[in-house]
């Protein structure tokens, strides 16, 4: 019987949603008779060497820093483990945003005009006298963004003062409005188109990522083919340049002009139930289940 080995958790601000992802794969491989492990890198006692060791190939199902930062998947390279997902470059260029933002910009992607601020900074930043993102450098699942559509409705300084305690800088970026559209890449083909609505007047924060209240339309039908296509594409030079592997996932934002702009290229996309990823595959046809055993298959270099 093949083992294999599943990392959840993990230390990040998205540690809930990796124990979500890692138990919705478990399930599967469970079903499908491999014998799993779990393991925890935020565990004191968590060695990495000595329980991949024990196994026939290893999925990272982390989120966040420690998990998606290129650290992990270094030592698994160094190991010599096959493991699911992209190597250390890959998910380093992609995790930082303000290196993702360089790298797109010296390749002329469209992505949001922003920069790196500290609590100072902010204060006088150009960029805050039009609606405006702000997020950390460093995270995912939209904790801790902030999505300000109207600058007149600004939270207070006190609320500013807890956001950069917590992270030292964080990126600014330009608020480009139009439609959130997310696209997956699975073993280099990109997978359907999802629209993603969120509650009238809401925007797509951390509670509307979970609690079932935003759309997320399969091909919509409100844009046309040809712009779909256009998405998917992206999505797939975005997976390709910034050497992703097995799988990936990119957001971005279509302009009322049909501009595309650039968000954000992630690694370990969730996977829980409610995720948008295994949602857009099972659309092509993959179920969870086949999801998973792809997975497998992909990690084994199969």
């Amino acid at each position: 019987m093949e083992r294999i080995l599943v990392l959840q958790g993990g230390s990040s601000s998205e540690r809930e949603i990796s124990l979500r992802s890692a138990a919705n794969v478990i399930k599967y491989l469970e079903q499908d008779g491999y014998e799993v492990i779990t393991a925890d890198p935020a565990d004191p006692n968590f060695d990495l060497k000595t329980l991949s060791e024990n196994c026939d190939v290893v999925l990272p199902i982390l989120h966040g820093e420690n998990g998606e930062d290129g650290l992990l998947q270094g030592q698994l390279q160094e190991l010599q483990v096959p493991f699911l997902g992209s190597e250390s470059g890959a998910c380093e260029l992609t995790f930082n945003k303000s290196i993702y933002r360089e790298f797109m910009t010296k390749e002329k992607v469209k992505i949001p005009a922003g920069t790196v601020v500290d609590r100072e900074h902010f204060d006088f930043a150009p960029l805050r006298k039009s609606p405006y993102v702000l997020k950390p450098i460093d995270g995912g699942s939209s904790v801790d963004t902030l999505i300000l559509k109207d600058i007149f409705e600004e939270p207070d300084a006190l609320y500013f003062n807890e956001l950069f305690a917590k992270h030292d800088e964080m990126l600014l970026e330009q608020l480009i409005v139009g439609q959130e559209l997310t696209v997956g890449i699975l073993k280099n083909k990109a997978l359907p188109v999802i629209l993603i609505v969120p509650p009238e007047s809401e925007t797509f924060d951390y509670e509307n990522k979970y609690n079932g209240k935003t759309q997320e339309i399969v091909n919509p039908p409100n844009i046309s083919h040809e712009k779909l296509r256009e998405a998917q594409n992206l999505a797939l030079k975005l997976h390709v340049m910034t050497g992703c592997r097995h799988y990936s996932r990119s957001d971005m934002i279509l302009t009322s002009d049909g501009s595309l702009y650039v968000l954000e290229t992630n690694t370990i996309p969730g996977l829980t139930e409610q995720s948008l990823f295994p949602k857009m595959a099972a659309a092509d046809g993959v179920d969870m289940a086949n999801l998973v055993r792809s997975f497998v298959e992909m990690a084994k270099g199969l």
